[in-house]
């Protein structure tokens, strides 16, 4: 009995049928632009929105205000921190590390709202099937 080797197959790329994604009942509502999957999206811009906007008070409270105030005190120009003048340090050096802090707190929150909104649309997916178990969707529960 001679051992033959198993045939060759020509692998031309993935397959070309897909199986279907089981979507929430969560985010067919946002898919199909439904009353409450448009208060889902509303509410998850809506924090994004006065996020970005406290970022960027904070940003303007701090960095942009320099400016203002190397002009209001004329003085401040002249001082300097070891050999470097204090207008220098504070616009080209700590400006940055401020940038950097106010970025990763942007993401982070961001990161917060968005597992917040994930957890939101899951609870209306869990809440839909203990409807359909109790028979709130209009079956008879008998």
């Amino acid at each position: 009995m001679s051992d033959q080797p198993p045939p060759r197959v020509r692998v031309t790329g993935p397959p070309r049928r897909r199986a279907q994604a089981v979507r929430s009942a969560g985010t067919r509502e946002i898919d199909a632009e439904t009353a409450l999957g448009e208060v889902f999206m509303r509410s998850l811009l809506r924090e994004q929105l006065f996020l970005a906007l406290r970022v960027l008070a904070a940003l303007a409270a701090t960095v942009g205000m320099l400016p203002l105030l190397f002009h209001l005190v004329p003085a401040l120009g002249d001082e300097r921190v070891g050999q470097m003048p204090l207008a220098w340090l504070l616009l080209g050096v700590l400006t940055y590390p401020w940038l950097v802090l106010l970025g990763w707190f942007y993401i982070r929150r961001s990161e917060d709202h968005e597992r917040d909104f994930a957890d939101l649309v899951g609870s209306v997916d869990e809440l839909d099937e203990v409807d359909r178990v109790d028979g709130v969707d209009g079956g008879d529960p008998r």
